[in-house]
């Protein structure tokens, strides 16, 4: 089995492809830091900032009649928002806490951003590892070996998984590293806010707020690439694997926006995936709950790899 994992990932090591997605992952990271550093506002202007902040969300709020307790979902979510801003702002006022911009955590924060283009990035290994093998005609070759198709597929599957592992790694390392030479290498006493949707408002330490943000992300990456691998034993083609998977990745979101206010898009995937809404106290709908998220993630999960398993073992490779 690790002869197998140990091939997949040679066979994803050795394209060009690959390196170009690091380098340009580490370039977008310390390019945006750069930008980032030099756009940022004068630090001790941050209470002014946060006031006048607060004033103009208060005015929307006002001009725009948005209230926690209004009957329409989309905006009740807004208000909600839009309140635990307030909250948070008002918060660090009073504790002059000042926010992470400008720190070495607050850059690591801002590079989480990017883990969407780690997603993207394996989502076109994951969908080319099945399919690319029928497309190139490789796949004869691969199952002639004394190893059992269920194997074959598991070694893909786990190779997609570390390349993944990889690129998270990588980001997070090259946001340290960047942001830290940028902004200096302390700030562990920073502490992150967050609010309920009571308006309450919390503490937690950055780092744990950094690892678990970057973890719960993961959540999502996790499942799209397991989405992506599937469609990869479906369909012989490559580039129809990666345009379906890439399709339902950016398409999703937007989905759930407009769909949002349907009892039934709470069984949907991706609606799913944002655990850290729940840490937050924003989950997608008022009847959504943590474990519900968590038993509907490893449902899919399942079916999922299932579907894989049962297609690629019964896949015909003679034609």
């Amino acid at each position: 089995m690790l002869n197998l994992i140990r091939n997949e990932n040679m066979k994803i090591y050795r394209r060009m492809r690959t390196w170009i997605m690091f380098l340009l992952l580490g370039a977008l990271v310390v390019g945006i830091s750069i930008l980032l550093e030099k756009n940022q506002p004068a630090p001790e202007n941050w209470k002014q900032q946060a006031i006048e902040e607060n004033a103009s969300i208060q005015k929307t709020m006002d001009d725009n009649n948005l209230t926690v307790d209004a009957a329409s979902y989309y905006t009740r979510t807004v208000a909600i928002n839009y309140t635990k801003v307030i909250a948070i702002n008002e918060y660090r006022i009073k504790e002059d806490i000042a926010p992470p911009t400008g720190t070495i955590w607050g850059g690591v924060l801002e590079m989480g951003n990017l883990i969407v283009l780690v997603t993207i990035f394996t989502v076109i290994i994951a969908a080319d590892s099945v399919a690319g093998e029928f497309s190139s005609g490789t796949i004869k070759m691969l199952l002639i070996r004394p190893k059992s198709r269920g194997k074959v597929l598991l070694s893909k599957y786990l190779a997609s998984l570390l390349f993944s592992l990889g690129m998270l790694i990588f980001l997070f390392a090259i946001a340290f590293v960047t942001n830290g030479l940028i902004y200096g290498f302390d700030g562990s006493t920073l502490v992150n806010l967050y609010a309920s949707s009571e308006g309450i408002v919390h503490e937690q330490a950055m780092p744990l707020h950094i690892l678990s943000s970057y973890g719960l992300s993961s959540v999502t990456l996790l499942m799209t690439v397991t989405l992506a691998f599937t469609i990869s034993t479906i369909f012989r083609s490559s580039s129809l694997s990666i345009g379906l998977s890439m399709a339902i990745l950016f398409l999703s979101d937007t989905m759930i926006q407009f769909l949002s206010r349907y009892s039934w898009i709470k069984y949907y995937l991706f609606a799913n995936t944002h655990l850290i809404d729940y840490i937050e106290g924003t989950p997608l709908r008022d009847d959504m709950t943590l474990s519900f998220s968590i038993m509907a993630l490893i449902g899919y999960f399942l079916l999922l790899n299932f579907l894989s398993w049962g297609i690629f073992s019964k896949r015909d490779v003679t034609a």
